[in-house]
């Protein structure tokens, strides 16, 4: 029995650190987010005054608020969409067998290899009105007579850092749907094959139910990633032009440090997390595997 305590105690006090460690820099973090959240902040003195849910009152009755949920939204839907579309297409296509394969699998990740702010300014200057040079090969190839201002148009802005971004992620979507492909029972495909099923049949049938688990792995990181996006657009547009790729995560950042509202920064980063949480749970429920 005193051996047994001996060696739980030893136990728990391996663990502390990492306990510690989790409840500083992660629980402890987040409950004070949600402490701050309910006060309204002095940014002089940091003094805190209780005002329970006026700040999501505040935040909730502002249009600029639900502008910003809506850039998110639209950010996240199309981009999410065209990375997993591509990633199936060119995960499918690196399934296949031919020569320089594993070459090619390894260049792939280049994209994603690179530092989120690196690829920013990269992009940043592709996309230069002036002397970009995705304007410079548009030229030359007739296609345009003049500079095309992509990221000081609010209809284009916000797509091109959609492009920008999936530049960056679609590496990561193709190498986690290429190791659920990698699952795929050979003989069951051999069948469907012999039993004249086309293309679209065979994916459908037989690589589809075996890439669900990992396409829910996938939408949930991504829709992650994508409601807090912030470093690309700080880069690129720094939310505007008129505010028109003002995401809701640099909504919070506008909030919190440019206008010195603690609570109301705190109350936003709330509400990210009960969104992000919610598109969670309809991913879970919408592609849930029968056991």
């Amino acid at each position: 029995m005193f051996k047994k305590n001996s060696e739980s105690r030893t136990a728990y006090m391996m663990i502390a650190p990492a306990v510690l460690i989790i409840l500083g820099l992660g629980i402890f973090p987040v409950g004070y987010s949600i402490w701050l959240s309910f006060n309204k902040v002095n940014p002089l003195s940091f003094d805190l005054d209780f005002i329970g849910l006026e700040n999501y009152a505040q935040i909730l009755s502002n249009a600029k608020f639900w502008q910003s949920i809506g850039i998110t939204l639209y950010f996240c839907a199309v981009s999410i969409a065209l990375q997993i579309v591509l990633g199936i297409m060119v995960s499918m296509l690196l399934n296949q067998k031919f020569v320089g394969r594993g070459l090619v699998r390894a260049l792939i990740l280049l994209p994603w290899a690179v530092p989120t702010i690196v690829n920013a300014n990269l992009w940043n200057w592709i996309l230069n009105s002036n002397y970009g040079i995705l304007n410079r090969l548009l030229m030359k190839a007739g296609l345009i007579s003049e500079g095309i201002p992509w990221l000081s148009d609010g209809k284009l802005a916000l797509n091109m850092i959609i492009l920008a971004d999936t530049w960056r992620m679609l590496p990561l979507v193709v190498i986690m749907l290429l190791a659920g492909l990698q699952t795929v029972s050979q003989s069951v495909l051999e069948a469907t094959i012999v039993d004249g099923a086309g293309r679209w049949k065979r994916f459908w049938c037989v690589y589809f139910p075996v890439l669900k688990p990992m396409l829910l792995v996938i939408l949930v990181l991504r829709t992650i990633q994508a409601i807090r996006v912030f470093d690309i657009i700080y880069v690129l547009t720094k939310g505007g032009p008129a505010n028109k790729t003002m995401v809701i995560s640099f909504y919070s950042y506008f909030e919190t440090f440019n206008y010195l509202n603690y609570g109301k920064g705190s109350a936003i980063a709330m509400i990210i997390a009960v969104l992000t949480l919610i598109l969670a749970l309809v991913y879970f429920r919408m592609l849930k595997t029968n056991d």
